[in-house]
């Protein structure tokens, strides 16, 4: 069952990426790959850290969602394709800019998911 859970949720994931390509258009920068890697940051640091308020979903659900879904929708070889093919046009600065980008905002985005959670949950804990 948990091997058909991570294939179902993979896909999702991988298809909500290519949904997401398809609607962002890539001028100057990959913007559709940074979205996705930010709302991956967001997503697997909410999930992470939310979920010992879901004690009732199994190991094979945490996969499913953390490794399946979030694991297939964000994707770091894209974004580092992407930083070369920049450095090999000659665009090193757009390269530079795009790669400070990917990773400041991801790690305010993994940053904001742990603020998110903790707020939410710590007022679901007082409202016990």
């Amino acid at each position: 069952m948990s091997y058909l859970l991570l294939i179902v949720f993979g896909m999702l994931g991988a298809l909500s990426r290519y949904f997401l390509e398809c609607l962002i258009h890539p001028d100057p920068l990959p913007l559709a790959t940074l979205l996705i890697n930010i709302l991956g940051c967001f997503f697997i640091t909410f999930f992470a850290q939310s979920s010992r308020f879901f004690r009732n979903l199994s190991p094979q659900w945490r996969g499913a969602i953390s490794t399946g879904f979030i694991g297939s929708f964000t994707t770091l070889s894209a974004f580092l394709l992407e930083v070369i093919h920049f450095i090999q046009g000659g665009n090193v600065l757009i390269a530079a800019v795009y790669f400070a980008l990917t990773v400041s905002s991801g790690l305010l985005a993994c940053w904001l998911g742990d603020r998110v959670s903790n707020t939410l949950f710590h007022l679901k804990e007082e409202a016990k």
